[in-house]
């Protein structure tokens, strides 16, 4: 399936991932664009406002030399160097500083488990599984996990020192 994967015209890659050499389709709701979009946009005023470098960004593509097998999608990223963003076709070599999950519908708990653990593995440095049936964020480092409720607030730990936004806010309009 790898190379099937690897093979598809471009535009055909968008709405799919490579998960340990197996295609499986990205399903996404509005739900999930809308609070994708209160995110990056959070992580966006904050770097603007502070005048950081980095870059955030929506279902950007990512491939970390270290699995070639994958080819992960998060559905919000940051990364925290000054450089440009890859403009050429394909994925980025590594795996965002900060990657953020949003449960579809279709996902599993174990499944988005297993995400967190793979950007860990990989590079990623902090993790955010986002809940929005139950309108919870889950933290995730190398050393600790954290579960939020909306009374509570999720911040950029390391990647981004300074930036905390409310779990309320995470979720602002659904």
């Amino acid at each position: 399936e790898f190379e099937a994967f690897l093979n598809q015209p471009e535009n055909a890659k968008y709405s799919y991932e490579l998960i340990n050499g197996e295609i499986r389709e990205k399903v996404v709701t509005e739900v999930h664009s809308v609070i994708a979009g209160n995110i990056v946009t959070l992580i966006n005023m904050y770097l603007s406002q502070k005048q950081l470098q980095g870059r955030a960004g929506v279902e950007g593509r990512f491939r970390p030399e270290t699995a070639t097998r994958d080819d992960r999608l998060p559905d919000v990223h940051y990364v925290s160097d000054s450089s440009k963003p890859i403009t050429a076709k394909g994925a980025a070599p590594f795996l965002p500083d900060l990657a953020v999950e949003i449960k579809s519908p279709d996902d599993t708990n174990i499944e988005m488990s297993e995400t967190a653990a793979f950007y860990l593995q990989h590079g990623a440095k902090i993790v955010w599984l986002v809940y929005p049936e139950k309108r919870l964020v889950e933290v995730l480092t190398n050393s600790e996990r954290q579960l939020l409720s909306e009374d509570e607030q999720v911040t950029g730990g390391e990647v981004l020192p300074g930036f905390a936004i409310s779990v309320r806010d995470v979720f602002r309009s659904i």
